[in-house]
């Protein structure tokens, strides 16, 4: 089975990877999780990422290609894998859909997780964790027991990401609708696109994606 979750930042793909990955027992493929591995291996293509990232500048899709490419002929990737947060853009999708026809293989489906864009900026927006072990928690959805401590180890410190602010999640959403949306009419096209209500219970989400999976 070979994937891609599509979604704005906080839609919930992360989440939904994860139980694929439980469930179906293949890989999540993170393009910053295969840049690392590749830099930390040396390999020659890790070699050419690292000497972008060291000049301070980004790595280019022919470097990420090259180690998508490479990820998927791993032994692990076999009986499939989930893309998630890649292709960003119309040109990666080509690669990615020239990649796998190169190698005999095609997606399976393309799901998208749909969400009111306000709604999910309150939903960023009003998320924080314990400062000391973590645990997470929300303004209005999940708030601790006991007003100003935590659940889970009774601090009373907590913080913030700084781009979970609601103009930074304005910024990244502005970002993912210029470049990654117009995915949602080339696999639409292509007859791939399965649409899912991500503002749905996390639960809900699950069983949806589960339905798209068995019938692909």
């Amino acid at each position: 089975m070979r994937l891609i979750l599509l979604g704005p930042p906080g839609a919930g793909k992360g989440t939904q990877a994860q139980r694929l990955v439980r469930s179906l027992g293949i890989p999540q493929l993170s393009t910053g999780d295969m840049l690392r591995k590749a830099v930390a291996e040396g390999t020659e293509v890790g070699r050419k990422a690292k000497s972008v990232m060291d000049a301070g500048q980004l790595v280019s899709d022919e470097i990420v290609n090259q180690i998508v490419s490479a990820r998927i002929d791993e032994p692990d990737c076999a009986n499939g894998f989930i893309l998630d947060g890649y292709p960003r853009t119309l040109v990666q999708a080509d690669a990615v859909e020239k990649m796998l026809s190169d190698k005999g293989l095609a997606l399976d489906a393309v799901i998208e997780l749909k969400v009111d864009d306000e709604a999910l900026v309150d939903r960023i927006a009003g998320r924080y964790t314990c400062a000391k072990c973590g645990a997470g928690y929300h303004d209005t959805n999940l708030k601790p027991k006991t007003e100003g401590v935590c659940d889970q180890c009774g601090s009373t410190e907590f913080k913030r990401r700084a781009d979970d602010r609601p103009d930074t999640v304005k910024a990244r959403l502005w970002s993912y609708y210029k470049d990654t949306a117009p995915l949602i009419g080339y696999y639409y096209a292509k007859d791939k696109l399965h649409t899912v209500d991500g503002m749905a219970n996390i639960e809900d989400v699950t069983s949806e994606i589960e339905k798209i999976v068995r019938s692909s």
